[in-house]
């Protein structure tokens, strides 16, 4: 992997578990996806609107397309999460969700979008998984993980290695701006959720009152981690950016243990360790 792509999913790693932590502590509010994607529109409005001015894309019925697949997908897998925040820890959905999703992924991009596959890269995967599955305890004999969140956390999964797949292909292939990407999923969410919202008007207040800080962090930071890891997808191989993502499960596994005063499990140690061999070897794939 180029080092410039490698420093992208890095910092993009930071941001993703910042976000998730403070998506996390807004768990009980019923509109807060609503709330941060109607943020990100008025924030990366004018940045849009100069890429649409200066660059002038020409979308074609391919490019339409993949937005609105984008804008199903993201869609999905952020009630998913909320749904699965609600139901259970922050240390147990996020390390499954994160597991699940590049395994995927990296099957599909070889599948698909026909990348090479190394007996290198394929360590890697397997490694960065089974870290996780360390990370979240499941492969502990004493751990009972409660089923809520296991099936939500892998049902995120499975949505996280979808739009992987679809938002990779648009970068790389139909060569669609990343905020371009991103901005699509935000506006389809406002679109969509917003008939449940002003319903709900009354409740939406007050929520905003009491998480507007979490959902303006999740609606500068969510944005920014995925723009730059479309950015490293454009540069590097899907198969390789989506596991090297899973930095992220370390960062947001310390965070519900320490700031959320979550369980934590000694094998997680032996957790960590496998993601950063894995992601060691998935860069010199």
């Amino acid at each position: 992997m180029p080092p410039l792509a490698l420093l992208a999913v890095l910092l993009a790693a930071a941001t993703h578990a910042t976000w998730n932590l403070y998506a996390k502590r807004a768990a009980k509010s019923q509109h807060f996806v609503w709330m941060y994607s109607v943020a990100s529109v008025l924030i990366y409005t004018p940045i849009v609107a100069w890429i649409l001015i200066f660059h002038r894309p020409e979308f074609q019925t391919e490019h339409w397309l993949a937005l609105l697949a984008t804008g199903v997908l993201h869609l999905s897998y952020s009630l998913l999460l909320q749904a699965g925040y609600r139901a259970s820890d922050l240390s147990l959905v996020y390390p499954l969700a994160r597991g699940s999703g590049p395994l995927l992924a990296f099957f599909g991009a070889v599948l698909l979008l026909d990348e090479r596959i190394t007996s290198l890269s394929v360590l890697g995967v397997i490694l960065v998984v089974l870290g996780i599955l360390l990370v979240a305890g499941l492969l502990h004999g004493s751990h009972k993980a409660p089923r809520a969140g296991i099936l939500y956390g892998l049902a995120t999964g499975v949505f996280i290695a979808a739009y992987t797949i679809n938002d990779g292909w648009a970068v790389k292939v139909l060569l669609i701006s990343p905020f371009i990407i991103d901005y699509t999923g935000n506006v389809f969410r406002v679109v969509v959720l917003s008939p449940g919202a002003w319903n709900d008007r009354v409740r939406v207040r007050e929520e905003i009152r009491t998480y507007l800080r979490p959902a303006l962090v999740v609606s500068i930071l969510g944005p920014l981690g995925y723009i730059l890891v479309l950015y490293a997808m454009r540069i590097a191989p899907i198969s390789h950016v989506a596991p090297a993502r899973e930095l992220a499960t370390l960062i947001g596994t310390y965070f519900g243990a320490r700031l959320l005063k979550e369980r934590a499990a000694p094998m997680r140690i032996a957790g960590a360790l496998c993601i950063v061999v894995g992601v060691v070897s998935l860069t010199l794939a």
